[in-house]
């Protein structure tokens, strides 16, 4: 009998249709047969493993830059075209993937004010997702992700920030293309529609910023122009490159957060029935909707020093890709993992990744999310799917997993 190549990272893309239509067909066959993966390919070790996956992302002494690896593999390679001779790192990319001292320096007051805006938010978000559901009155079938997982995370993101309302669908666009810079396999046209999609935006901000200042409102935009005001130590790039990665982040992957959980929920009766009998559950359902189907699959780190990863030596430099999907699934850390259960006792999944670079959004799309689902199943109590034994629609955005299209019978 034939041994089963190794994976290499293409395996765990959509290039590989069996990925896409099961990542943990492959993620499983991974963990067990090579947790701690040198692929030469991507320049990585890739790890499958829950405590392995674990321990790295909460590493604070770890880099996140994958400009400061040694390794000649793609993502460094895809990377090298943000280093620029004379300017400043923190010009170029936003917290996703800085480095101390400058991590903590932006990211500190951009989670302040964030965090204080997120805490009074929630009568916004339900009024939006009224509105949007509103919108949907009289209908018996639509593109659910169309019409309800795309627009609230935008506009919600959007009202925070501050964003004319009549501009949300070039904000959309724009969020497509900028997303593309996490994309290692982009290809020349999407690259270009990254490259354009970043000027579009940092021009919005830039007018933003200086209207803000003549005119301040209540909206984060405001907080920020007032935080350098008042001595913080950021610049206007800076600011204009983390208020971008605020409307990326908190639009693709929350949206796909919704269309998941409406899906597995239909798919489960019996999980739908505990959220119907008991809508007090519900952080609870998207916390196991996190776990069991993440927006996201990996994220890296690179070793600011030798050290043993998963019983392997590893090299200062050395290029370390986690697979969050492939964690949240391990049997080592939850009993019968590829069953969803919102009841499931609780232990704590990596869908946010950790440690210090723990999605600065996940406050927001925890509370876009349980609004969203519990407001859509009141509204609409005999949603079904309208073609329920169809492989979904999965987008080909690489390391990450959310649907095209989710048409819906009501």
């Amino acid at each position: 009998m034939t041994e089963r190549p190794i994976p290499t990272i293409v395996d765990i893309t959509p290039a590989n249709p069996q990925y896409q239509v099961d990542p943990h067909v492959v993620l499983d066959d991974m963990r067990s047969r090579c947790p701690v993966l040198d692929d030469p390919m991507s320049g990585s070790m890739i790890l499958t493993r829950y405590a392995d996956v674990r321990s790295i992302v909460n590493n604070r002494d770890l880099w996140r830059d994958p400009v400061r690896s040694e390794s000649g593999g793609m993502l460094r390679r895809n990377f090298s075209d943000q280093v620029m001779a004379g300017v400043p790192r923190t010009h170029i990319t936003s917290i996703l993937t800085l480095d101390e001292p400058d991590h903590s320096r932006i990211r500190q007051p951009l989670a302040q004010a964030l965090y204080a805006r997120v805490a009074k938010f929630r009568p916004q978000v339900e009024a939006l997702v009224d509105e949007t559901l509103d919108a949907l009155e009289g209908e018996t079938a639509f593109d659910l992700m169309d019409r309800f997982c795309v627009p609230i995370p935008i506009d919600a993101i959007a009202r925070i920030l501050g964003v004319e309302h009549s501009r949300l669908a070039d904000f959309r666009a724009w969020s497509e293309g900028v997303i593309q810079g996490l994309n290692p396999f982009r290809n020349a046209e999407q690259t270009a529609q990254m490259e354009a999609a970043a000027v579009a935006l940092n021009a919005y901000f830039t007018d933003a910023m200086a209207d803000r200042r003549a005119n301040p409102r209540d909206d984060l935009i405001s907080d920020m122009v007032q935080m350098i005001a008042d001595g913080a130590p950021l610049d206007d790039e800076e600011v204009r490159l983390n208020l971008q990665a605020l409307l990326v982040g908190g639009n693709l992957t929350t949206t796909d957060l919704i269309g998941n959980a409406v899906r597995l929920l239909v798919l489960n009766p019996s999980e739908l029935a505990k959220l119907r009998a008991d809508p007090g559950i519900i952080n609870a359902v998207v916390e196991e909707v996190l776990r069991y189907e993440p927006p996201i699959d990996v994220t890296s780190r690179v070793l600011s020093a030798p050290a043993e990863v998963g019983g392997c030596p590893m090299k200062q430099g050395q290029s370390v890709l986690v697979s969050l999907r492939a964690a949240n699934r391990d049997p080592q850390t939850y009993d019968d993992p590829h069953r969803f259960d919102v009841s499931r006792k609780h232990k704590p999944h990596i869908a946010f990744g950790g440690g210090a670079h723990i999605c600065i959004g996940a406050p927001l799309a925890r509370l876009e999310a349980s609004v969203a689902l519990v407001k859509l199943f009141e509204r609409f109590p005999n949603l079904t799917l309208a073609n329920p034994d169809e492989t979904p629609a999965w987008r080909t955005m690489p390391f990450f997993r959310g649907m095209e299209t989710l048409p819906v019978l009501v």
